[in-house]
């Protein structure tokens, strides 16, 4: 029985970018699938439709390896998992915010604490903090930032668009003074957290 699931884990399904017999523009994107991942539920999956989920994985992966202080547990694996229950704009921002909450939660020791900004520029320049995903399709740009609590240390930045140097530091600054908010809401949800055990 445990090789029969052990081999259910290993089952992926795969299928490239191909023609699609409705014309051009109606192509899937890359699919894959791995099924029967955790060990405890009755049923777990992966499942990966094109290259930003990975992209997305790896930057909140390295904005975690960056802080969390993995020598004080060596041969230890740490496994963060984010489920998408709705995407209303900044995704990658909240996805950062919530594998910091994550982390906190189940009590990693980190160096500091970090969060996730996103900035959209519109075509006349207009900086908008936390867009929507309406306003991030009519973006001229989009630009994401992870930062730390302690300096507000840029950790990590994706960007989408086109801007020039001066909006990229125009966002930066925005994204450090709106980080001191996100902080205080880790701080305020933790205490309400604590205070009710």
């Amino acid at each position: 029985m445990e090789e029969e699931m052990h081999t259910d884990a290993e089952i992926r399904a795969e299928i490239g970018t191909g023609c699609s017999p409705r014309g051009p523009g109606c192509s899937l994107r890359h699919f894959a699938c791995e099924q029967n991942l955790l060990s405890r539920p009755d049923g777990s999956a992966s499942f990966l439709q094109g290259v930003a989920e990975k992209s997305r994985e790896r930057l909140i992966r390295n904005t975690c390896e960056a802080v969390v202080l993995g020598t004080l547990h060596p041969r230890t694996s740490i496994t963060v998992v984010l489920q998408v229950v709705s995407d209303a704009g900044s995704l990658l921002a909240c996805c950062l915010n919530a594998a910091c909450m994550a982390l906190v939660d189940a009590g990693v020791p980190m160096r500091a604490l970090f969060c996730g900004v996103t900035c959209a520029l519109d075509s006349d320049g207009t900086l908008v903090l936390d867009p929507t995903s309406k306003q991030e399709k009519e973006a001229r740009a989009v630009l994401t930032f992870a930062l730390d609590s302690v300096e507000r240390k840029l950790l990590m930045s994706s960007t989408k668009g086109l801007y020039s140097d001066s909006e990229l530091q125009q966002c930066l600054a925005a994204a450090q003074a709106a980080s001191q908010h996100v902080f205080r809401f880790y701080r305020e949800s933790l205490q309400r957290r604590y205070s009710k055990s």
